[in-house]
């Protein structure tokens, strides 16, 4: 049976993010990614973190906005176009060992939404936005549970928030696209469709939910980032692949995540 891993930071599911490295010189990853395995064969639980940037906390997460990224339906390009600048490179340094992952923005108020096992170690936390611009972060919340953590930046330096859709708008065969940093690799794009609803898989450390898969290409470093449909919605927050290499391993097409409307509501309650 295939393992299912959970993605972090230069995350692998079997819990490798990045590599991180110390000072002057290679370490071992220490954000790791969770293996994680379907209910009947699930997926596993991540572990929440605190993090603290010495900035203000913004004010609640407000309910989602009419915004530029949501602009009707278009081809891929267009979509992209629209999107990218709101998805972020998450950055993670703890003692001498870091690690990275995805998030995007989800309001006006300079809140970041991620995965929690992306920052679960705790340390200083770096927002590297879409124009390179590196951001201090503060965590807001997070929920093991869930898989969710908010993220707090600066209002100033904000980009635009993407709008949520509706998870029961989604139907299988709807095309999407993956955003992220796979790999340290920031403002790349896949491609792919809806491949199946309500998948039975085990969040974070908590019960078993509906997630949504896809077979748009999901590696090491894309948790937390955003799955888009053609309006530029976000329908799903990409958190996991399945692998058929114990020791984790890149995607093979069988890829999940957290429904929009579950985020949304995960995400005001931590923001809040």
């Amino acid at each position: 049976m295939p393992g299912y891993e959970r993605h972090e930071g230069y995350d692998r599911y079997d819990r490798h993010d990045e590599p991180r490295r110390g000072r002057g010189g290679s370490g071992r990853a220490v954000v790791a990614a969770v293996l994680a395995a379907l209910l009947a064969g699930g997926l596993a639980g991540a572990v929440t973190g605190r993090v603290t940037a010495g900035i203000p906390a913004p004010a609640a997460l407000s309910p989602p906005e009419a915004t530029p990224v949501d602009g009707g339906a278009g081809d891929l390009s267009e979509v992209a176009s629209r999107v990218q600048a709101s998805v972020v490179s998450i950055e993670v340094r703890s003692g001498g060992a870091r690690g990275t992952g995805s998030g995007f923005v989800i309001d006006r108020r300079g809140h970041v939404l991620t995965n929690a096992h992306v920052v679960d170690d705790g340390g200083t936390v770096t927002v590297v936005l879409a124009d390179r611009r590196r951001v201090p972060a503060r965590m807001a919340g997070a929920d093991r549970a869930l898989d969710l953590a908010v993220l707090a930046i600066p209002t100033a330096a904000s980009p635009a928030p993407l709008a949520f859709g509706r998870f029961s708008d989604v139907r299988v065969g709807d095309q999407v696209l993956a955003l992220g940093s796979p790999l340290g690799l920031q403002g790349t794009v896949t491609s792919g469709i809806v491949s199946a609803l309500n998948r039975r898989v085990r969040f974070g450390e908590g019960g078993a939910g509906n997630a949504l898969q896809t077979d748009a290409s999901i590696n090491p470093g894309n948790s937390g980032g955003p799955l888009v449909n053609l309006r530029g919605e976000v329908v799903g927050v990409n958190t996991a692949i399945a692998t058929l290499m114990r020791d984790g391993g890149g995607s093979i097409g069988i890829g999940f995540a957290i429904p929009a409307d579950r985020a949304r509501d995960g995400a005001r309650r931590l923001a809040s």
